[in-house]
């Protein structure tokens, strides 16, 4: 440990410190924030009138008005790796290559998954993060869990999303009395030849839509364990491939509890994100209305506009492309860091697994990469 040198009197008061992850009394990781405010602000607060220990004779050096001794400092510099700049125009490993971002060239598949946002605007209002989380699921392999109140859209979202991918998508309605078989599919007696014949369920398409998963028993829900995580069905002993690509979006509502099975931890552990469907702002609401007015059928999405920009085609380059994306070791850390966190949080009764880490860190990427050469705002 190096010891912390107190700011001189010709510290800069214009210049904002780098962001450090600090740490708090239970050891867990926290952004400091950089200073804001006006430019002619002192780099130390006045000394507190009538307070002894801010009393000092004429003459002596500014005191060190920090955290005391005894909080928990800051990791030292270079805990992460070297602390980025983002000048224009610098280069090499120590800058976080943002001047490499600046120059990388334009791909098709980028393009392409970029404008499905503005395709799903067509016939949802207001859900383009939620229609980001679903295209970086797709990239990442995993799996989405919509969740919201009825009337939200939920399944609307997934059916023009489906309709803009260009991907074969089947809905199945969860209900009490569905049975495994009618998700991955049954053996059929056939009469005529005398010979049992597997019938593939719904589960075998690209995109497959689980409405109200919570509604089915768990020995149902069970049925969608194997081909979330292995991406295949066995029968019989005999394992059957899924389509690729392959992604269960399943919506849920939370405010209704009667009738309904809460989803166990193991199949919860499946999905790689859930997706909260909140209520509309009044500004899309007006415009939900509107477009309601203007004769809107929610039944015919390609009245409304929405067409194919985007397929598996697209998608299959841009998991090649995501393959290349260099992540810098202490990213790789930060991840390790706050996933440890989580398992030694007094809040938590289970921290994250590696299994989790894993996926942070693709959805890390694959956010990354959708963001290249992007001029609207972040995903928020």
């Amino acid at each position: 440990m190096t010891e912390r040198t107190p700011p001189g009197p010709t510290a800069d008061p214009h210049r904002n410190q780098a962001a450090l992850p600090q740490t708090d009394q239970a050891g867990r990781h926290q952004m400091a924030q950089p200073q804001t405010g006006s430019t002619q602000s002192a780099p130390h607060a006045e000394p507190h009138q009538g307070d002894p220990r801010h009393q000092q004779p004429p003459g002596a050096p500014p005191q060190w008005s920090g955290p005391p001794a005894s909080q928990p400092s800051a990791p030292p510099p270079g805990a992460y790796g070297p602390n980025p700049t983002f000048a224009p125009g610098a280069t090499g490993p120590e800058t976080g290559r943002a001047s490499d971002v600046e120059r990388a060239p334009e791909s098709a598949a980028r393009t392409a998954l970029n404008a499905l946002r503005d395709e799903v605007e067509k016939a949802v209002v207001g859900q383009s993060s939620a229609v980001t989380s679903m295209i970086i699921g797709l990239l990442c392999r995993g799996h989405v869990l919509l969740e919201g109140v009825p009337g939200t859209a939920k399944t609307l979202l997934v059916r023009a999303f489906s309709t803009a991918l260009q991907i074969e998508t089947k809905r199945v309605q969860f209900t009490p009395d569905l049975m495994p078989g009618d998700i991955t599919g049954a053996q059929i007696y056939d009469a005529r030849s005398g010979e049992f014949h597997f019938r593939k369920g719904p589960v075998f398409t690209n995109l497959m839509l689980a409405d109200e998963i919570n509604r089915t028993p768990p020995k149902s829900q069970a049925a969608l364990l194997e081909a979330m995580e292995e991406r295949q069905v066995s029968v019989d002993g005999e394992s059957l491939p899924l389509p690729t690509p392959f992604m269960v979006a399943a919506t849920q509502n939370p405010v209704e509890f009667e009738g309904t099975y809460p989803l166990p931890e193991a199949q919860l552990d499946r999905f790689l994100m859930k997706i909260r469907i909140e209520l509309p702002e009044r500004g899309a609401e007006i415009e939900v209305l509107r477009r309601h007015s203007a004769g809107f059928d929610p039944r015919d999405l390609a009245a409304a506009g929405v067409r194919p920009v985007a397929s598996s085609a697209h998608l299959a380059q841009a998991r090649a492309e995501l393959v290349d994306t260099l992540v810098q070791p202490q990213v790789l850390a930060y991840i390790v860091d706050v996933v440890r966190a989580t398992r030694m949080s007094p809040s938590l009764q289970i921290g994250v697994s590696p299994r989790g880490a894993t996926a942070i860190l693709n959805a890390a990427k694959a956010w990354a990469w959708l963001r290249v050469g992007a001029t609207s705002p972040p995903m928020t």
